[in-house]
């Protein structure tokens, strides 16, 4: 292998330097024959010449060589040296404008509230029509709480408070459920209601127009339930006052989650995330308002036990413990409307 190697190397020296190999070879030659007189003199002589020029040719080749690579060295230590003096020129007035320390703190100082309005952007979300429904079954999972203000609570009582109760039985949990509605007993405020309602959309889900009497026993309805589910379930607390104002919101409170929505199933719902500011605002503002409210002795409703089905008796009986007897034009039927929409209720947005 050094042998081949060592070869290698002369081979590649005799390809850069032919013309005096071959300049060298011949001059030798010539010698060697004129020595032992082989050529005649004349023939040694012009060898000697030609060889004498192959090498001048040689020398030259290689000065002008060496000039070239110098000069092209120079010319790019010198593109060098301008692209550097270029690259300082450039820098030097941007160095110069670095802001000081106290315009770096405002920096700072800016990006800060700007990271601020980006997080209080993210804090409500916004979710269209079709999905409040699933808005709500996420905010119930696991919750321990529920906390209501609206109307007449017709999805409270049809949907939230049946399915908050399953859950928390079979997770052997406590249970707080808060509302606040209309009083069925303001008259005025119903029939205000009811216009309200009316004027939204046609006959819902349940295929009932809204009216004084459907705003009236809607709210008992809703009374009425939270009794039944209360008599069931012993880990169950409710709370619940009866508001001499209207809303045209409906706010749901969970554990987890905050859900605004409006009347209508298409238009979109706001949700807030427990821990963000805004959940514990609105928190505050769902206490103030319950706290402002009639409230409602639910301690009473253990004086007058409700069967699987009540019966009309029974409904009498316990809205009067309560005092929130019904109307005195309401018929039996009527309270056998109240005892249905109580116990066997309709989602009115299904």
């Amino acid at each position: 292998m050094a042998m081949n190697s060592a070869g290698s190397r002369v081979l590649s020296w005799l390809a850069d330097n032919a013309d005096a190999a071959i300049g060298l070879t011949i001059a030798v030659v010539a010698s060697i024959l004129g020595i032992l007189s082989l050529v005649p003199t004349y023939v040694v002589t012009n060898v000697t010449v030609l060889t004498l020029a192959t090498m001048t040719f040689v020398l030259l080749r290689d000065r002008h060589r060496a000039e070239t690579s110098a000069r092209q060295i120079e010319k790019s230590l010198g593109d060098t040296r301008g692209e550097a003096r270029e690259f300082f020129d450039r820098s030097v007035p941007a160095l110069e404008k670095l802001p000081d320390s106290g315009q770096v703190a405002e920096w700072q100082d800016t990006v800060a509230r700007l990271r601020d309005v980006l997080e209080h952007a993210s804090m409500v979300q916004v979710v269209p029509g079709e999905e409040v429904g699933r808005a709500h079954t996420r905010a119930r999972l696991e919750t321990d709480r529920w906390v209501f203000k609206g109307g007449t609570g017709t999805y409270l009582r049809a949907v939230t408070l049946p399915e908050c109760v399953k859950a928390a039985r079979e997770g052997h949990r406590t249970l707080k459920v808060q509302f606040e509605i209309v009083d069925p007993a303001n008259r005025e405020l119903c029939e205000r209601y009811a216009a309200f309602r009316a004027s939204l959309a046609d006959p819902d889900a349940a295929g009932e127009m809204w009216t004084l009497d459907r705003v009236r026993k809607e709210a008992l309805a809703t009374v009425l339930a939270a009794c039944w589910h209360r008599q069931r379930y012993f880990l169950l607390d409710v709370a619940g006052a009866l508001s001499g104002g209207m809303t045209t919101m409906r706010m749901d409170m969970s554990s987890s989650y905050l859900i605004i929505t409006q009347e209508s199933t298409t238009s979109p719902a706001l949700v807030v995330e427990a821990g963000k500011p805004h959940f514990t605002a609105y928190a505050k503002e769902l206490q103030s308002s319950f706290e402002q409210a009639r409230l409602v002795d639910f301690s009473r409703s253990r004086e007058v036990p409700l069967g699987d089905e009540p019966t009309v008796d029974e409904a009498r009986r316990l809205l009067a413990a309560l005092g929130l007897p019904p109307p005195s034009t309401f018929t039996d039927r009527d309270v056998s409307d109240i005892i249905g929409k109580a116990v066997r209720p309709l989602n009115p947005y299904q």
